[in-house]
């Protein structure tokens, strides 16, 4: 495809898979990353609040699962504002409204595409809103 080595390496480069951990105790238990980055797209998995935070409202869970994205996204070389897509996942669709305050406030005119659900469960009882997102940085 590419004649000139260089330019062949640099897609190489650009393509390359980068695996990022938060050292939160789920990732090591089924084998997974936070977030993971090829080339310019970055996918952060479902993230959940870690005490003391799980065990406050909706709002609280949802702002402190943000920024742990928010850290993963940092750590990937991004950012919220290259987010284009979030995936939330709530307990009780009653908790929407707060919910989805903290990701106004976190995304402002970002304006991501998203998608909210209510689930049956969350791994932990405690658990009231998972949150993926999807990032693209050019």
């Amino acid at each position: 495809m590419f004649r000139d080595r260089a330019a062949c390496d640099f897609v190489r480069v650009m393509t390359e898979r980068v695996n990022i951990s938060s050292g939160g105790d789920y990732e090591t238990v089924f084998g997974y990353s936070r977030a993971v980055r090829v080339g310019e797209h970055i996918h952060v998995s479902g993230t959940t609040a870690r005490e003391p935070a799980r065990s406050g409202d909706a709002y609280e869970q949802a702002v402190a699962v943000l920024s742990i994205i928010e850290a993963a996204l940092r750590d990937a070389g991004s950012s919220m504002v290259a987010v284009v897509r979030t995936v939330t996942y709530v307990t009780d669709i009653k908790d929407a409204d707060l919910v989805a305050r903290a990701h106004r406030e976190a995304f402002g005119d970002v304006l991501p595409a998203a998608t909210m659900v209510e689930v049956s469960a969350l791994l932990d009882p405690k658990m009231k809103v998972e949150i993926e997102a999807y990032a693209i940085e050019k």
